[in-house]
């Protein structure tokens, strides 16, 4: 598959005992309650994550959660991380921002082969802006040895943590991008009736 991939992948780099900054999509649906409604875009990451972990890597999750005014709670993370860590057999530590001097000591005490995940990443409005000097401050938190971008339905947009971020940290793609386009351009050269996962939709 990685010949059809124009990008280099997490399979193309030694990744081994690396700290990796991971862009995923876990913009998921919520009931009134606040729970998951609908976890596919969770489940899709696990190929990657399942991946770098056995590369014994430190992973540092980011991703947004619909569209806060401010530091909004009702759009925390928490309720993805705890997800993802039933799903994983594993614990997944959410840290209570993405960026800072906190964030720095967390990501640096935690040891290879743990998930981390930063807070929702639109608490802060510098993300869609595409704002570089945030972008630097993730960075500086995290000191991420590679950017993996593996959100499939965020990586045209022009945000601080899809576009800004691959001009701090070197980037590569993970295995569900890299997936998704392989099978968008085949169905493109090979059109059938029916094609395609159909259940990215786009993002507002």
């Amino acid at each position: 598959m990685g010949r059809k991939f124009p990008k280099q992948t997490i399979r193309d780099i030694d990744l081994r005992g690396k700290t990796i900054l991971l862009r995923a999509d876990y913009n998921v649906p919520l009931t009134k309650r606040g729970q998951i409604s609908d976890d596919l875009r969770i489940r899709a990451s696990l190929p990657t994550l399942r991946y770098l972990l056995e590369q014994n890597c430190k992973i540092v999750i980011m991703s947004h959660l619909g569209r806060p005014k401010g530091k909004d709670l009702k759009f925390s993370l928490k309720v993805v991380a705890d997800h993802l860590s039933k799903l994983l057999s594993c614990p997944v530590e959410l840290l209570d921002d993405c960026v800072g001097e906190a964030v720095h000591q967390a990501v640096r005490r935690a040891p290879r082969g743990s998930i981390l995940m930063l807070e929702n990443l639109r608490f802060y409005d510098e993300e869609e802006a595409d704002d570089l000097t945030f972008a630097k401050s993730i960075q500086r938190a995290v000191r991420a040895d590679y950017f993996v971008q593996d959100g499939f339905a965020v990586a045209h947009r022009a945000h601080a943590s899809t576009h800004a971020i691959t001009l701090c940290v070197p980037g590569l793609a993970g295995l569900l991008l890299e997936k998704e386009y392989v099978t968008i351009t085949e169905a493109m050269n090979k059109p059938k009736t029916s094609v395609g996962c159909g259940y990215w939709r786009r993002e507002s």
